[in-house]
């Protein structure tokens, strides 16, 4: 009876662990690396044909995207997960396929003039959609077996709708022991969906610990907040822009604005348009209008019991096409633009960056984590000029970091989770955290008498003796080829800003001139090197 390590180990993203029990394996998510985190999404650091079962915690990327390639190099076993997940899987594994496919398309046209062999996709739609024949789903709070001597059951985890966090009992030979994988963990009082559940009781516990030095940001009134700069930006004749993540980010924003509607928030303009412009984002929302039975909050079942359709108000649009995206840019009406990807690094959102970023009447939003090196963190950090489709574009419009919004417990909310067990776990596995914040996390789960351990990459653990049998490694990372760490960001801003000085300068007195520019030639050659 043996835990592996295969996946968000000392690091956040790319979820995947193994158990090995009476001959069968079984996978805990099977999710992409991104960001920092990758270190070859290209390969499995296991075989794919031997493994018998995935349960699959959630539908985000990080802990599911992985799954088509599984499939692809030949893994034919089952997959669980809950009817919503299975639900949400179904958009998002096809549409990563897809990305995977125009990826590999454009980078082939380019390697194809350098005279570079073809490369294939990471896997294909065909490949996404086979996958998903694999699926079977359960309800929450039911036990049900995997396999011989493996019982599972799903709890809700109040992270995305249909997220969980895994209960595993385990038998083998004479000896059962449990463990618990909490998946993600929510944040408290999200709109539409419960808050996490408390489990009572393992033997062992793999815990994420994505906000484990820290607690959210802003003051949890999000929706007056939201309200008074739509209102703010519309009274000036701009858009509100809002990159935002296609699936939970965008639907939680959508039922805050129809609040902000019905309750009159919005003075400037109070039927004002919002357009959700992001087809995946399109098929979250139609999910998210469906049928919710034993997944929503009270809140939100006593509204569809008297009608109400919490995601659906007055001028509210959900654009597919590119010719729907496009006029958008084009017509001059205030408006609220929620559009893919939440960090800017790809979709529909740069293009309407593009169009609003140089306008000092507009607001761009952000209401998601902003990764180090990503376009978003840039113009977050006061980037003045930054470069779109090749085109310079200086920043004028308002920018603004809409704090606390989260779909992960901070701090203290994994500190309440951990702390309902009782009697305490036998060990922790911490898991899903930055390099940075596992120590922190580390000596917390210490201070409150837990006895914590955060594994290496490949580690293997016995559950039975309770000890290591083998110690693993620390991988190296893939750096993304455009990843800018916070230093250089700020070196590339101060060479705008001389920019700006230089051209200020214009006119100058030609001894000053000529001063100013041997400065600046004994500096760059002190630094061309």
């Amino acid at each position: 009876m043996e835990l592996t390590f295969y996946g968000a180990d000392r690091s956040v993203t790319g979820s995947c662990h193994c158990i090995d029990i009476n001959g069968k394996r079984i996978l805990i998510d099977c999710g992409l690396q991104q960001g920092r985190d990758e270190i070859d999404n290209n390969m499995l650091p296991f075989s794919a044909a031997k493994i018998d079962y995935v349960i699959v915690t959630h539908a985000h990327i990080d802990h599911s995207g992985r799954l088509p390639l599984l499939y692809k190099l030949g893994f034919k076993g089952t997959i669980f997960s809950t009817r919503l997940t299975a639900e949400l899987l179904s958009i998002m594994l096809l549409d990563s396929a897809y990305i995977q496919e125009n990826d590999a398309e454009w980078q082939n046209q380019k390697g194809k003039r350098a005279g570079k062999p073809a490369k294939e996709p990471l896997y294909t739609v065909d490949d996404a959609s086979s996958c998903l024949q694999l699926i079977k789903t359960h309800d929450y709070c039911k036990k049900f077996a995997v396999c011989e001597g493996v019982e599972c059951r799903f709890v809700d985890a109040g992270h995305l709708l249909g997220s969980s966090m895994v209960e595993l009992w385990l038998t083998e030979g004479n000896v059962t022991k449990k463990i618990v994988f909490s998946g993600d963990i929510g944040n408290k009082a999200q709109p539409i969906i419960r808050d996490p559940s408390l489990i009572k009781e393992a033997d062992y516990v793999v815990m994420e610990s994505t906000y484990g030095d820290r607690n959210h940001e802003g003051n949890g009134n999000y929706k007056v907040n939201l309200a008074e700069i739509i209102d703010d930006t519309f009274k000036k004749g701009g858009n509100v822009i809002i990159p935002s993540f296609a699936v939970g980010r965008t639907q939680e924003l959508l039922y805050f604005i129809r609040e902000i509607k019905e309750e009159n928030l919005v003075k400037s303009i109070p039927d004002f348009e919002v357009y959700v412009d992001s087809p995946l984002a399109k098929q979250a929302t139609e999910i998210y209008s469906g049928d919710l039975t034993g997944y929503i909050d009270c809140e939100t079942k006593m509204l569809v019991r008297n009608g109400v359709s919490v995601l659906k108000f007055p001028n509210l649009r959900l654009c597919h096409s590119t010719d729907e995206s496009r006029a958008l840019n084009a017509d001059p009406n205030p408006k609220v633009i929620i559009s893919a990807s939440g960090m800017c690094d790809a979709g529909r959102i740069r293009h309407h960056l593009k169009h609003n970023l140089w306008r000092p009447e507009s607001t761009v939003v952000f209401v998601g984590f902003q990764a180090v090196g990503s376009f978003g963190r840039m113009l977050l950090d006061g980037a003045s000029k930054v470069k779109l489709f090749g085109e310079e574009i200086a920043v004028k419009a308002r920018i603004v970091n809409f704090k606390g919004l989260s779909s992960h417990a901070d701090l203290t909310g994994l500190k309440e989770w951990i702390s309902a067990y009782d009697p305490k776990p036998k060990r922790v596995f911490v898991v899903h955290g930055d390099a940075e914040v596992i120590p922190n996390f580390l000596q917390t789960l210490s201070e409150l008498g837990i006895t914590a351990h955060a594994p290496e990459y490949t580690e293997v653990y016995d559950l039975i003796a309770d000890r290591r049998v083998h110690e693993g490694y620390t991988p190296e990372r893939r750096k993304p080829a455009e990843q800018e760490s916070p230093v250089f960001q700020e070196l590339r801003r101060m060479g705008e800003k001389l920019l700006e000085v230089i051209l200020r300068n214009k006119g100058g007195a030609n001894k000053d001139l000529k001063k100013f520019t041997e400065e600046i030639r004994a500096m760059a050659e002190k630094w061309d090197r």
